[in-house]
């Protein structure tokens, strides 16, 4: 087709269908920004020279970063379920004295319950010790001893609190800024401002994990891109099987012939873009490319034969066990190679009985990986510009359930979450709860402020990364006022 013949629109729609159905395994690869190496400017030519400090030159936006960064990506370590406070990071020496006790309506009434509402309240004590450890004198439980031995690294803040009391809503809450479907996740958020240093991996990655009681699912809108352009939004990688679903070759498909398709397929999108100028056909080139890419970098990625045993060990991982373990290690290993946003969830936090013996199993499968990342990002120089958020969409309440032995409810008004890295003052609380650990009553952390802070410390004023949608000029933290946690920023 030479550029003087007129585009017959149905036929090649048509074409652009069956191309997209054909597919060869990329249509499922929902991938990232373009490559360093083949950035397009905004007149749509190449750069030769990527752009000093200005985001477009890694596929993010003109502008940013806002001011100068203290870190350029984010492992955000997801404890999904919710784990308790009470059994991790906030110690309430008046829980214990008043255990099995009814819980004094002054702290309850009118607040919102999730499973207990309408029940008798009874006190529940820690169902484990407590000690202080490091310079710092952190209180951290006994389920948590490697956590414990590096608690001069951590900043934890105990005075969180958000909105949802449910785990869909609270995880749409947590990863978007609001609990209405359909908006971008935080990665999203990030990878489109900031765009990507990598060029043959997506920037933002999720991986998952699950030890323990109930392996609850979680919705691919947490990571979704929402109403931004769909290259920026999470891949999911996989521990055992295929990494990445769909993106290997079929039989008989070689390296040649599929290079020769990608191109063919994204020859002809632009060329039908010329008409349309539809954003997601930029998204879908991109997307292409990506995927051919990742065919030579995923295997290297996942091919940990060059890792010692000792760096293994520490992790407690074992390469294609799908563990916790091994996927701390394949992070450290993505963000060696420039990915932006890393999010990790373990699936089993929802302890409403039985909370005694699924906290040996969690702690068991997350706490020892969780220390060896941060000293292994620390021992190659990769914890100054990492934030490492330790967390779950909410905590668990100060009251009694029982389901098989003591167990704890959904909890809002107050929980514990940790962040250690790059600008973030090591060895220090932020933040308290009431004698019982109901309401945060000291510093009290929003949500949306956690989502500020890390945005800040990216270079990023969260006023001013904002899209028009429905009307409404969209952040990550809302149209409500958010606060950047000036004190835990060293």
């Amino acid at each position: 087709m030479s550029p003087n013949t007129p585009i017959d629109l149905p036929r090649l729609l048509a074409r652009r269908a069956f191309l997209s159905r054909l597919g060869f395994g990329f249509g499922a690869a929902a991938l990232q920004s373009m490559m360093l190496g083949d950035v397009r400017g905004a007149g749509g030519g190449l750069l030769d020279t990527p752009v000093l400090n200005d985001a477009s030159s890694l596929g993010g936006l003109a502008g940013l970063p806002h001011h100068a960064p203290r870190i350029k990506r984010v492992i955000f370590l997801y404890m999904s379920g919710g784990p308790s406070q009470l059994e991790t990071f906030d110690y309430k020496p008046e829980l214990d004295r008043l255990d099995g006790q009814a819980m004094p309506d002054s702290f309850t009434a009118g607040q919102p319950i999730a499973q207990l509402q309408g029940q008798q309240l009874k006190v529940q004590g820690h169902l484990t010790k407590f000690k202080q450890y490091g310079n710092s004198g952190q209180w951290i439980s006994d389920y948590l001893p490697h956590q414990a031995s590096i608690a001069d690294k951590l900043c934890i803040i105990r005075s969180m609190v958000t909105e949802q009391i449910n785990h869909d809503p609270a995880h749409t809450f947590m990863n978007t800024g609001t609990a209405l479907s359909g908006r971008p996740s935080m990665g999203s958020w990030i990878t489109y401002g900031l765009g990507s240093e990598c060029q043959d991996l997506p920037g933002f990655i999720v991986l998952s994990s699950f030890a323990g009681r109930n392996p609850q699912p979680i919705s691919s809108r947490m990571w979704s891109s929402g109403f931004l352009p769909s290259r920026f939004q999470g891949v999911p990688f996989h521990s055992t099987g295929d990494t990445v679903h769909y993106i290997k070759n079929p039989a008989g498909v070689s390296v040649e012939q599929q290079e020769q398709l990608v191109r063919s397929i994204n020859r002809l999108d632009q060329l039908g873009n010329k008409t349309w100028n539809n954003p997601e056909v930029d998204s879908r080139i991109a997307a292409y490319e990506m995927a051919f890419r990742m065919q030579a970098s995923v295997p290297s990625l996942v091919d940990m034969s060059d890792e010692s045993q000792k760096t293994l060990e520490a992790y407690g991982a074992k390469p294609g066990d799908g563990s916790f373990a091994s996927n701390c290690l394949l992070a450290r290993r993505m963000i060696e190679r420039g990915v932006r946003f890393v999010q990790l969830y373990h699936r089993d936090w929802d302890h409403h009985g039985d909370l005694k013996k699924y906290m040996n199993i969690c702690c068991g499968a997350t706490d020892q990986p969780t220390k060896a990342l941060l000293q292994d990002l620390e021992a190659r120089g990769l914890l100054d510009e990492t934030l490492v958020i330790w967390g779950g969409e909410f905590g668990r309440t100060p009251m009694f359930q029982g389901k098989g032995g003591p167990g704890r409810d959904h909890h809002i008004k107050g929980f514990s979450m940790w962040l250690a890295g790059g600008g973030i003052r090591e060895g220090m609380s932020l933040g308290a709860t009431d004698e019982l650990g109901y309401n945060a009553v000291e510093n009290v952390v929003h949500v949306r402020d956690l989502h500020a802070t890390m945005l800040h410390l990216l270079g990023i004023d969260y006023r001013l990364l904002s899209v028009k949608y429905q009307g409404l000029d969209w952040r990550l933290t809302g149209v409500e006022p958010a606060r950047v946690l000036e004190e835990v920023i060293s």
